[in-house]
């Protein structure tokens, strides 16, 4: 369905599927209504369950990994008319937001099949002022940009269990504790200690999306617990893996 000045396009894709890397010429807020998928850009990676939805500005490079099959929803905008519909704040870096219960109705609302076009452009600026009103999602995993810190990093995220110590992780990239230290908070902004924890909850988030029980995630990821499990979680995310479940607490 294509309506100027935006465009709304519905897809599915199955596990394993994805979109190569690649930017748009308008801004893009990304919706899996069922499934999960994770976007990748060169700052990072944002995990996107059906709870949260991610924007990217026009020109940003970007790929999409289909974690779970899902349903995908794409809301487009030309550049001049997101910046003219939305209200004065930041939206030229990609960001994750919850998906508030209006911004559920708008988007529903926006991809009904007899949706008349007057109607869907004044959902779709509403979607705009929503967005930037709607905290940012802690889904976003920054990448150190340096070989040393990506080694580093790629190493921390194959050790999901964490059963390497700091030093053992520096003498296996071939560096020094000290330099992980400077690092991490100049080039993630995340202490290396936060940035650990951060990646482990967003590969548990993978898991359990994928249908695993929350006490089997929490042992394959080296929790000594599911209550530990929990706590770790809710530092991270704001929600207990239960509630990212959607399922009640």
């Amino acid at each position: 369905m294509s309506i100027d000045p935006f465009t709304l396009r519905r897809g599915y894709k199955q596990r394993g599927m994805g979109m190569p890397t690649h930017s748009h010429e308008d801004a893009q807020l990304t919706f899996a209504a069922s499934g999960m998928v994770q976007v990748h850009t060169d700052e990072g990676r944002w995990l996107v369950p059906p709870q949260l939805a991610v924007w990217i500005p026009a020109g940003v490079l970007h790929r999409i990994e289909v974690l779970s099959d899902a349903e995908l929803w794409l809301v487009h905008w030309e550049p001049s008319v997101a910046l003219a519909w939305a209200p004065a704040t930041r939206l030229d870096r990609p960001f994750t937001l919850r998906v508030t219960p209006l911004m559920h109705s708008l988007l529903t609302a926006a991809f009904a099949a007899d949706i008349a076009p007057e109607k869907a452009a004044l959902v779709t600026r509403l979607m705009l002022h929503e967005l930037t009103e709607t905290a940012h999602a802690p889904t976003f995993l920054p990448l150190p940009t340096s070989p040393v810190g990506r080694r580093v990093a790629d190493l921390a995220l194959g050790d999901h269990r964490n059963q390497l110590n700091v030093d053992e992780l520096a003498s296996r990239a071939a560096t020094s504790v000290r330099t992980m230290s400077r690092l991490f908070p100049l080039e993630t902004g995340l202490t290396f200690k936060s940035w650990r924890q951060r990646a482990r909850i967003v590969q548990a988030m993978d898991w359990l999306a994928r249908g695993n029980a929350i006490a089997r995630v929490s042992v394959e990821f080296g929790f000594a617990s599911t209550a530990s499990f929990s706590c770790a979680f809710r530092q991270v995310t704001a929600m207990t893996p239960t509630v990212f479940l959607g399922q009640p607490d």
